[in-house]
């Protein structure tokens, strides 16, 4: 199995990247790693490891790039060769915690789409009370949506739910201004119905408020509302933590409570940190791609390699593909 990585995307490319690649080649018997990147600051960070290659270019899609534009016109950018080794078939799946926008560009006009899914979702996997965490879908790959769309999200997490996260008979609700049936807008609303004859475990629709004690294993909605969850998730944990340590720190007595808790809270720290179930897929690519968070440390590199790697293992392209195909939305009123 071959996996291709973008080396220089990322707040701390290409260190943690190699790392991350290395821990992972070392853990990890059947892949093969191909780091796209300067060659000049990769291999000293790489040392020697007969399972990773190096595919050397300087050119590189920073954060203030314009995604379609550069995709387009820098080529010859680790991001770009690096979603071109997919579909050459040289690579089985690829990996970059560099531009987001820029990433869906070429997963949608490098990698391609899978047959009859109209658009990719971006998917992360936030972190749940019970530690089972849940897949959000999407979260910004596309701000608007219409009804058959969230049908083939709740298609494609659940079946990555159930063959990556080993999640049996996972159960998909729609992200809504309320549980009862007939809440919501015209997409809600229109998307309900569909989803009540889709062939996923459908539980109904669940709000924000439920999403971190585990309401659903796999929750829908379109990419305008998923982002605002998604960050406002994020902020909240920041939040929180900041809010933490000035207590810890604020007299001698606190400083001592937090010598004595300081495991529990680091602890406490991973439990709610989504890099540690990977990172985000976008899925309804004719090949994984994942996004790493920008600010990926070596682990987070590990775990989004073990994400590719369960999902190429699984097949779960081709599974999602056969499904799809089996669904039929032609009679959906706009």
């Amino acid at each position: 199995m071959k996996i291709a990585i973008d080396a220089m995307g990322g707040d701390h490319a290409p260190k943690e990247i190699v790392q991350g690649a290395l821990e992972a080649a070392k853990e990890m018997k059947d892949i093969e790693i191909t780091l796209i990147g300067d060659e000049t600051k990769i291999s000293p960070l790489l040392g020697d490891s007969s399972r990773i290659n190096i595919i050397h270019t300087k050119e590189v899609i920073t954060g203030e790039d314009e995604p379609v534009r550069a995709v387009k016109r820098k080529k010859n950018s680790s991001l770009v060769m690096m979603a071109n080794e997919v579909k050459e078939k040289r690579a089985d799946a690829c990996i970059s915690a560099g531009n987001t926008g820029a990433l869906m560009s070429a997963g949608l006009f490098v990698v391609g789409r899978i047959k009859g899914i109209e658009r990719p979702a971006l998917s992360p996997t936030l972190p749940t009370l019970d530690g089972r965490g849940f897949l959000l879908l999407d979260v910004g790959a596309n701000v608007d949506a219409k009804p058959r769309h969230l049908v083939q999200y709740a298609v494609m997490g659940s079946i990555y739910s159930e063959k990556v996260r080993q999640i049996d008979n996972p159960k998909v609700g729609l992200l809504n201004v309320g549980t009862e049936d007939g809440k919501g807008n015209d997409l809600s609303k229109k998307a309900f119905e569909l989803l009540k004859d889709s062939p996923v475990n459908f539980i109904g629709n669940v709000e924000a408020r439920d999403l971190l004690e585990g309401a659903a294993d796999v929750v829908v909605t379109d990419g305008f509302t998923g982002n605002v969850a998604l960050k406002t998730i994020e902020g909240t944990a920041m939040m929180m933590f900041h809010m933490m340590k000035e207590t810890f720190m604020s007299n001698m007595k606190t400083k001592l409570a937090a010598g004595l808790v300081k495991s529990d809270l680091k602890g406490l720290k991973a439990k709610l940190d989504y890099s540690e179930y990977g990172g985000a897929g976008l899925f309804g690519l004719s090949a994984p791609v994942i996004k790493a968070h920008g600010s990926s440390n070596a682990r987070a590199i590990y775990n989004a390699i073990n994400q590719a790697r369960h999902m190429v293992e699984q097949n779960v392209t081709t599974m999602i593909e056969d499904t799809i195909g089996k669904i039929d939305l032609t009679n959906e009123e706009e």
